[in-house]
């Protein structure tokens, strides 16, 4: 009843948009299993939108949607502005009229954010404050930002030698979070988790020697908050020139891999008034500008949502908050940046999105700490009504990422020390035009 309320309200709202502009998805950091620009290029494509998108090479699963009328493989270095700004000219030379930008990594939004001013006569992308999303994806300077700000979060510090890690987790107490502080550059960490959990004094010990022997890592220890059924929460929106949020969403992440402090596996939208306006009150302190997504816990021992991390571009699971007119955020940025007006409606409550090919696995990870059995895992699953990888309508990816998990769990048994030579020139292909969805197809899920 609910998923087709919502798909009806889409057809409705959605057939007279202007779809002549193109998007393109840009992705820096090399990651052949992330699907938050598969979900841009599904929920514009769908639309009629000539979508574009940036892959790091040709079997990245995502790079075969249907939807997608070209494609550029490439691995930048993302340190390097020069080569960045070069290949996305060479990509608006194929595209051959203005398009809009939509970064999904944190790479990628600090760039724009920091060097995109020559790009603007070729595409069209928000204007936050230049140090922005800089300040909001290093996971200290964010820390100190709340702090100066007055927004609760979790403690965290940067050590300097390890005496000072062991006193801050003498302080604090196990178990840590340990994170590398600008997770950008988590390409040059080797097999450093960017997350990791730090459960006795000898995991501390071991992480914080390998950080200190891997160069360009800083490593941030934070405190961990302890967490119930409910606790772990997200907020995710789309702000326009005035700061103003609209859409915004917030939901509860139920599962998550590695268990608790990972990524979502299984997301559900929940309405949480208090927590909106919490949020919308920073975003306007802060003048941000463009989509955002924000993890945060409820700590019962203070009662207060602490916020925990602030991505400054769009969330892998944004796909699971949609509003009564078939609006989500990608949809939302595309009609703010093209001038076009964003129907209002209210956030769907009760969706939900799983990462069908992490959610198994962390499902034993759950279990094996008593928290799930097969018949509660099972019972979980009832209501989601969006998948990360499998769509009816574009079925290649997923039936690619499939065959890449397998691959990548036989490669791992095999060797961890391989590593694929990737190129940093940038390739373009053309990819297969779909011609505009009529109207009546437009809101297809």
């Amino acid at each position: 009843m609910q998923a087709g309320f919502h798909t009806i309200n889409e057809e409705a709202s959605t057939d007279h948009f202007n779809t002549e502009t193109p998007a393109v998805v840009l992705k820096i950091l090399p990651d052949p299993f992330y699907h938050g620009g598969l979900g841009v290029s599904r929920s514009l494509g769908r639309l009629g939108i000539p979508v574009y998108s940036v892959h790091e090479e040709r079997l990245a699963p995502a790079a075969s949607s249907r939807y997608l009328h070209g494609r550029m493989f490439w691995t930048p270095d993302p340190d390097d502005p020069d080569q960045l700004r070069q290949g996305l000219l060479r990509l608006a030379a194929h595209i051959g009229r203005p398009a809009v930008l939509i970064p999904v990594d944190d790479a990628s939004a600090v760039f724009v954010a920091e060097h995109g001013e020559d790009l603007r006569p070729w595409f069209i992308f928000p204007s936050p404050p230049r140090d922005l999303p800089r300040r909001l994806a290093d996971k200290y300077l964010m820390y100190q930002m709340c702090r100066e700000l007055g927004v609760p979060c979790a403690a965290a510090t940067v050590p300097t030698s390890l005496a000072e890690a062991q006193d801050f987790a003498a302080r604090i107490g196990l178990p840590l979070v340990a994170k590398l502080t600008c997770q950008w550059r988590r390409g040059r960490a080797g097999a450093l988790r960017s997350t990791s959990m730090m459960h006795t004094h000898d995991d501390l010990v071991e992480y914080y020697r390998r950080c200190e022997q891997t160069e360009g890592t800083t490593l941030l220890l934070q405190e961990y908050i302890p967490a119930g059924p409910g606790d772990d929460w997200f907020f995710h929106g789309y702000c326009d020139f005035r700061s103003t949020c609209r859409p915004a969403f917030t939901g509860i992440k139920e599962r998550s891999y590695p268990p608790h402090f990972g990524v979502t596996c299984l997301g559900r939208s929940v309405a949480n008034e208090r927590l909106s306006r919490q949020i919308e009150e920073l975003l306007t302190r802060l003048s941000f500008h463009g989509i955002l997504d924000i993890d945060l816990r409820w700590d019962a021992r203070d009662s207060q949502y602490k916020l925990l991390d602030f991505n400054p571009r769009l969330g892998a699971q944004f796909r699971l908050f949609q509003n009564t007119a078939g609006i989500d955020l990608a949809r939302a940025a595309y009609l703010d940046l093209t001038g076009q007006a964003i129907p209002t409606g209210v956030p769907v409550v009760g969706r939900g999105f799983v990462v069908e090919i992490l959610d198994p696995i962390a499902a034993l990870g759950y279990r094996r700490r008593g928290e799930l059995n097969v018949r509660s895992w099972v019972r979980s699953l009832h209501g989601v009504t969006e998948k990360a990888w499998f769509a009816a309508d574009d079925l290649a990816p997923f039936g690619l990422v499939c065959l890449r998990m397998g691959w990548h769990g036989v490669h791992r048994r095999i060797s961890r020390d391989a590593v694929r030579p990737r190129s940093s020139e940038p390739r373009y292909r053309p990819g297969r035009a779909r011609r505009r969805a009529q109207p009546e197809q437009a809101g297809r899920s």
